[in-house]
């Protein structure tokens, strides 16, 4: 596609956004609840064709030799629909925070200053694989008041056109503009570019896919990038840690989901317990398959269990069940490590010391921190926050798990009985 046609296709669609994300942003709740709910029956009267729609995608990947793994995160099956429609309750059964008014305060001079939670406005959504994404995001998206413009990736074009045209009949339905939902629908990497160009029409861009993707769009985006880099995820395990609960968390953190973002990939374990800790665990993580490569101190300590670590491994995001091990001095140690190889994601510290664990809490740098529990609660989830749209390493606007709230900024509200500034 020639440059002058992909922007004029991108201008258009941005433009409507733009309009459509003033209309979103005063729909009342009971509203945007009936159009999630209306699209959960939607996707399950739509399936033959929403899976006829993938398995087109699924025939041409398969013809490209895309990996089972990939191709397990392409498919849509019933059960992912149903997944789906689930997913659309919750977001539905979720509170509404556009509107919400807080901090309320009277001045010396007669105003009453305040905050409302009030939309983004329109965000851009960068995705890779997994077509359930494009309903995810939307549904966020359309409950915190925003128009979302969503680009997947080329394997999964026609399954994201497929769901997008559901979202947009049931908006249509409901005499909402269908313009809140877009899926660009050409692959040309130029789409993308273009769409990164505009600032005028774009709020907040967040990208969900592999460093290389984040880096990618980081480095052209015109626009603010919510990033999520990658998770390196460290556990330090202090002198006076409880060895007998240390050593669960730890399986848990690494063995339960090793793909997983909030997986733990290193451990740091205090020297004057690492003598008869480090044998325990290690012998625990080889049992659940997990390979371990290690300091020469903690090699030492734990005969053939740990590997020598290579260089390259201190700070590396494993995504399976290996890891790696060092022995540290003290906290200070720890912290340093993790200063310097964290990826600002989750950090977790093992100690019956609550002094320790208040210095923690406060000098370690990352979007979770936590005493005595596993990396994996670091999930919108488990926090409470219902559904998100994934975890932010980045301290503006967000920092951790973004869930509704997240997709909203505030703004001052001041009411006044014809005050002058003096």
């Amino acid at each position: 596609m020639e440059p002058v046609q992909i922007e004029a296709i991108v201008l258009d669609m941005v433009k409507k956004a733009k309009a459509a994300s003033r209309s979103i942003a005063a729909l009342p709740a009971a509203v945007k609840n009936a159009v999630l709910l209306d699209v959960g029956e939607a996707l399950v009267a739509q399936q033959p064709f929403i899976l006829q729609e993938n398995a087109k995608d699924m025939a041409d990947a398969k013809a490209k030799g895309m990996s089972e793994a990939m191709l397990n995160r392409l498919q849509i099956t019933e059960q992912g629909i149903l997944d789906m429609v689930q997913g659309l309750r919750e977001v539905a059964a979720l509170e509404d925070p556009v509107g919400e008014i807080s901090e309320m305060r009277r001045r010396p001079s007669g105003i009453t200053v305040g905050r409302m939670r009030a939309p983004l406005g329109v965000i851009l959504m960068i995705f890779e694989s997994r077509p359930n994404v494009t309903i995810d995001s939307a549904a966020l998206c359309l409950k915190a008041g925003n128009a979302v413009i969503l680009r997947g990736g080329s394997e999964a074009l026609r399954s994201n056109l497929a769901l997008a045209k559901v979202l947009q009949e049931v908006l249509a339905k409901h005499q909402v503009n269908p313009a809140i939902v877009q899926v660009l629908a050409f692959t040309d990497r130029g789409g993308v570019d273009c769409l990164l160009r505009q600032e005028a029409y774009i709020d907040l861009v967040i990208p969900r896919g592999g460093e290389g993707l984040i880096r990618a769009v980081t480095e052209k985006s015109r626009i603010p990038v919510l990033k999520h880099y990658k998770g390196v995820c460290h556990c330090f395990v202090d002198a006076d840690a409880d060895m007998d609960m240390a050593i669960p968390v730890i399986l848990n953190s690494k063995a339960q989901r090793p793909s997983a973002c909030n997986s733990l990939e290193a451990l740091l374990v205090h020297r004057e317990i690492a003598a008869e800790f480090l044998p325990r665990v290690a012998q625990a993580l080889h049992k659940a398959g997990v390979r371990l490569l290690g300091c020469h101190s903690s090699c030492l300590l734990c005969d053939e269990m740990i590997e020598p670590a290579a260089e390259s491994d201190w700070g590396r995001e494993f995504l399976e069940l290996a890891m790696v091990v060092k022995v540290v001095a003290d906290i200070d140690e720890a912290m340093d490590y993790i200063a310097r190889y964290g990826s600002q994601h989750t950090e977790i510290i093992l100690t019956r010391s609550y002094e320790r664990s208040q210095r923690f809490l406060r000098e370690v740098d990352a979007s979770a921190v936590m005493v005595n529990a596993s990396t994996r609660f670091n999930d919108g989830g488990q926090f409470g926050l219902g559904a998100e749209i994934g975890i932010s390493t980045t301290k503006l606007h967000a920092y951790g798990p973004m869930g509704l709230k997240e997709l909203t900024t505030q703004k001052f509200i001041v009411y006044g009985m014809g005050e002058t500034r003096a």
